[in-house]
């Protein structure tokens, strides 16, 4: 499956953000205050479930998301206060599209400094408006830059200089050695 495009996040960046508000206000009235953490940890599962389900790799879907559930349910659990609940969930989130779509250090550590950003941008935008639904857009749009990130980023290393036609010198070498490998065999 191919990974998911800018314009897909800014799609869910904008169900994310209308349903959470939606979803926030519609708990508050029936069962009174305190309902922010059940709502984000609900758009923290929807978001992880989108993530699994466009993930490229199949294996460790099932795995990823019990391991999400119950890191969750500790959090839920223990209660920590709101900013350090809020930064957890960001580090879960990081965490499953470090492992499903980030192959080097230096994409997740980029896909982890994005992830603040967008904590950041959420608090600033709930701070200045004191509106969650465009808390939520902001930070679930910071998120969807994420496309951005190559899966692989690596440091050239300045010491090694190649050949332009490196790569053909080792294909050819590889298609020598299983000639000989064909040849001993027949």
């Amino acid at each position: 499956m191919s990974r998911p495009s800018f314009l897909e996040g800014v799609a869910v960046a904008l169900a994310a953000s209308l349903s959470g508000a939606a979803v926030h206000t519609a708990l508050s009235a029936i069962a009174g205050g305190g309902m922010l953490r059940l709502t984000l940890a609900a758009l923290a599962l929807g978001y992880v479930l989108y993530l699994l389900a466009r993930a490229p790799a199949r294996v460790g879907r099932v795995t990823a998301l019990v391991a999400w559930c119950l890191a969750a349910a500790g959090l839920w659990l223990t209660a920590p206060p709101l900013a350090l609940y809020l930064v957890l969930h960001v580090g879960l989130l990081w965490l499953i599209r470090t492992l499903f779509f980030h192959a080097s250090l230096l994409a997740a550590l980029a896909d982890l400094a994005l992830g603040l950003l967008a904590l950041a941008a959420g608090v600033w935008a709930l701070a200045h408006t004191g509106s969650l639904l465009l808390a939520l857009w902001c930070f679930f749009l910071a998120q969807a830059a994420f496309v951005a990130i190559p899966p692989r980023l690596v440091v050239p290393d300045q010491r090694r200089v190649s050949a332009p036609d490196e790569g053909f010198e080792r294909a050819h070498r590889a298609a020598e050695a299983a000639l000989r490998n064909h040849r001993a065999v027949h």
